[in-house]
């Protein structure tokens, strides 16, 4: 089982005013110091426990890949301390520590070494390292002629061949296609049950809630957030969109679950409910039922353009299905400061059993990254029931009809 356990950590970089100063300094050092210090990393603490899945997440610049790199020991910190029980398989940089020039079998077996197995444990794991990189008898070629993809097979391949104690992966996997990606993650969330500790850095917003049991927002080298991923993750999702004076709420409602608000307040969603067909509040609806989804907008100030958009998402905060009234061509233009808007969205339920939640969005354009007057998480939650519908798995009810002939 393995565990790391970081402590004050932080990362610098030399600064020097010009290319002489380096110079001098390295002439003559008891002449002074002549250099300035960039943090990039600064004062981090957090514990990853054994058989813990945590995911990093940050704007590119936060410091995520300078992190792992200490945590593998491939960067030194400048001032605290990374602590690691057990073996480490790191996924960092694509195809980093393979030759071009020698074949992916040769560099396989490198890069197997490097990862704590002998020679001949490698070579007798290379049938499994090819079965489930699949890149046929590019194996016996040389690196050089491989597609990005390929060499993110045949890293992640050598990896994971052996369950490690710690899996530590940085956005390797987004390089590959759909069905490697799909392949890769069974065997994370296998290795993830079997007590493999992961650490990942990822921006997809799924892959850190399916599988993560926590995580840790980074933003200029310091931790901003860390906890419930679903929670992380809309905190950075309104981050995303913050710009002119947005600012980025977040409250925890009565079932303990927390709620991201986040906008420039230039409007308002005043009230929002979820309606059955005769216009009821509902918080328990049927399989299959069809809803109405009412939300009334205050605009506070002139905009130039209104769009209000919707979220449907699992318990994990996965979503399932979003839209908005761009998309549907109902911009409403010329908003008046002070003024109403009584939006009504209808669909069906058709999801499976089990807890639900709606956020909503007001905006400009076709998305809340470009003007962003209000983002509303966990805005409606309620339940869905299977009531009247055959037994069925998954998070999508689909009205099958089945039939069977016999020769």
């Amino acid at each position: 089982m393995g565990s790391i356990q970081v402590a004050n950590l932080g990362k610098a970089y030399k600064q020097y005013p010009n290319r002489w100063s380096r110079l001098v300094e390295w002439l003559s050092p008891f002449g002074g110091v002549r250099h300035g210090l960039h943090w990039v990393l600064q004062d981090l603490n957090f514990t990853v426990n054994a058989g813990e899945a945590v995911g990093i997440v940050g704007m590119n610049g936060a410091g995520k890949s300078t992190l792992l790199k200490m945590i593998t020991g491939t960067t030194q910190p400048t001032s605290g301390s990374v602590q690691v029980q057990g073996r480490i398989a790191a996924l960092l940089e694509l195809g980093m520590g393979f030759d071009p020039d020698f074949t992916g079998r040769q560099n396989a077996v490198m890069a197997g070494q490097l990862l704590g197995m002998t020679a001949d444990e490698v070579k007798a794991l290379m049938p499994q390292i090819q079965e489930f990189a699949e890149i046929g008898d590019y194996i016996d070629q040389p690196v050089r002629v491989y597609s990005s993809g390929m060499q993110m097979r045949l890293a992640f391949s050598v990896a994971t061949v052996q369950r490690p104690d710690i899996l530590i992966i940085d956005e390797a996997l987004s390089v590959g296609d759909n069905y490697f990606q799909h392949k890769s993650f069974e065997r994370i969330r296998a290795y993830s049950k079997l007590g493999t500790t992961l650490l990942i850095v990822s921006h997809d917003k799924g892959a850190v809630q399916g599988i993560c049991d926590r995580a840790i927002l980074l933003n200029a080298g310091q931790i901003a957030l860390q906890g419930d991923p679903e929670a992380v993750m809309d905190y950075y999702n309104a981050m995303l969109a913050e710009r002119g004076g947005a600012t980025v709420q977040q409250t925890v409602s009565d079932d303990g679950k927390t709620q991201t608000v986040s906008g420039t307040g230039e409007a308002r969603i005043a009230a929002a409910q979820l309606c059955d067909e005769a216009g009821r509040a509902v918080e328990v609806v049927k399989v299959g039922q069809p809803l109405e989804l009412q939300a009334t907008v205050q605009a506070l100030k002139e905009l130039p353009e209104l769009v209000l958009g919707f979220q449907l998402k699992d318990r994990l905060g996965q979503v399932i299905y979003g839209t908005n009234t761009f998309h549907s061509h109902q911009i409403v233009e010329h908003v008046r400061a002070g003024e109403n808007i009584h939006y009504r969205f209808r669909f069906p339920a058709n999801v499976g059993h089990g807890s639900y939640s709606i956020s909503l969005s007001l905006h400009d354009s076709d998305s809340h990254l470009g003007k962003n007057y209000e983002w509303r998480d966990r805005a409606i939650v309620f339940n869905v029931v299977n009531v009247d519908k055959q037994h069925f798995v998954g998070m999508n009810w689909l009205s099958t009809e089945a039939d069977y002939t016999r020769a």
